[in-house]
């Protein structure tokens, strides 16, 4: 799409051809497919909103972003071009990532992409650094969510400047997975495993040292149903031929999308073995045993290492707002749209029960 206007309801020529106008319109800044399905968890909450209006945009300023376009094209969402997205000013921004969110014009609001804000693996820093939350003296974002209130104690020791700015508001894909248990059973039906097969998820993060750059032997086992989870950036890096590629050799794996499927595949297991990635600790968190492939150096005390060490509660760590997401996560949008929000109850809706 670069170098394509695209005939928006935003920007100069927006008059032109809208059929409904006046709206508020939010901005989506996607920069890979992992922030693209923790965004489209909160687009839910503007849905059947005749009031706004919500476009999309990919930043081209650095990275590997293979699929994005494609996963945005699917879902039917109008995309605009960076160099046209960063020169308009929107009444929301919903980013899960602060890169390049000093780029475009209106109140931001940044949400975690993975679980929680503090990075599972970092042992140098926490994720919320000082240095990543400001530009030019001040605090890029308008609203900064986060999952716990652990994350607010330590975003006033590293940036007290931020903390007016924080949204303690849990984690809305631990709330949908949650709200999805009752429908274990549709998912391994879709996932085409009958009631007395056992089901493994072999879960990965990417990375050398992650399971599938570093335990291929895990994906070759015929004493259960196995299940396959890898980051997108492995996807995207790689390539999905060369990816399934080096998974041709088990034509029974059942082989879950990088976009989505995911939190049904781990529902509906009977176990999950994988490293120190988000999906690990997601099983976790909703009751699902897990076994670790390896063991990445991880930064004591943060949720991959709660996990590692077999700490019981996984979800409470997770999110101090549990279930709540939802209607916190909207009001929070609302109040920078500057709209009163839908009289309908916000809600964690559970998730679909994807065939691969």
């Amino acid at each position: 799409m670069s170098g394509v206007w695209v005939d928006a309801p935003v920007g100069p020529r927006a008059g032109r051809r809208v059929t409904v106008a006046g709206c508020q319109t939010v901005l989506v800044l996607v920069p890979h497919v992992v922030a693209a399905t923790r965004l489209f968890d909160v687009l839910e909450l503007l849905k059947a909103d005749r009031r706004v209006q919500v476009v999309c945009t990919v930043p081209d300023t650095r990275g590997i972003s293979w699929g994005t376009h494609e996963f945005l094209q699917r879902q039917g969402v109008l995309t605009l071009p960076w160099h046209q997205a960063a020169g308009v000013e929107f009444d929301l921004v919903l980013a899960a990532s602060r890169r390049d969110v000093e780029h475009v014009l209106g109140p931001v609001l940044v949400l975690p992409h993975g679980a929680g804000a503090l990075k599972s693996r970092r042992l140098d820093g926490h994720g919320l650094d000082r240095h990543e939350l400001m530009r030019g003296g001040r605090v890029t974002a308008a609203a900064l969510v986060l999952s716990h209130d652990d994350e607010l104690r330590a975003l006033t020791r590293s940036c007290p400047e931020a903390v007016p700015h924080a949204v303690v508001a849990g984690d809305l894909c631990l709330d949908r997975m949650r709200a999805s248990l009752p429908h274990r059973e549709a998912y391994r039906r879709a996932l085409g495993v009958g009631p007395d097969e056992v089901l493994v998820t072999v879960s990965s993060t990417w990375r050398p040292e992650s399971v599938f750059g570093s335990r291929p032997e895990l994906y070759r086992t015929d004493a259960h149903r196995t299940a396959v989870v890898i980051h997108p950036t492995t996807w995207s890096v790689h390539g999905p031929w060369q990816v399934r590629a080096w998974l041709a050799d088990r034509p029974d794996l059942i082989v879950i999308p990088p976009e989505e499927g995911w939190r049904a595949a781990v529902i509906a297991s009977d176990r999950v073995l994988g490293d120190h990635g988000s999906v690990t600790q997601y099983a976790a968190a909703v009751g699902v045993p897990v076994d670790l492939g390896t063991r990445a150096p991880v930064r004591p005390g943060s949720l991959a290492d709660l996990v590692a060490r077999g700490v019981p509660d996984i979800a409470s760590a997770l999110s101090s707002r549990l279930d709540q997401a939802a209607g916190l996560l909207r009001a929070a949008m609302y109040r920078l749209l500057r709209l009163p929000e839908p009289a309908s109850e916000a809600r964690a809706e559970p998730v679909a029960a994807h065939h691969v």
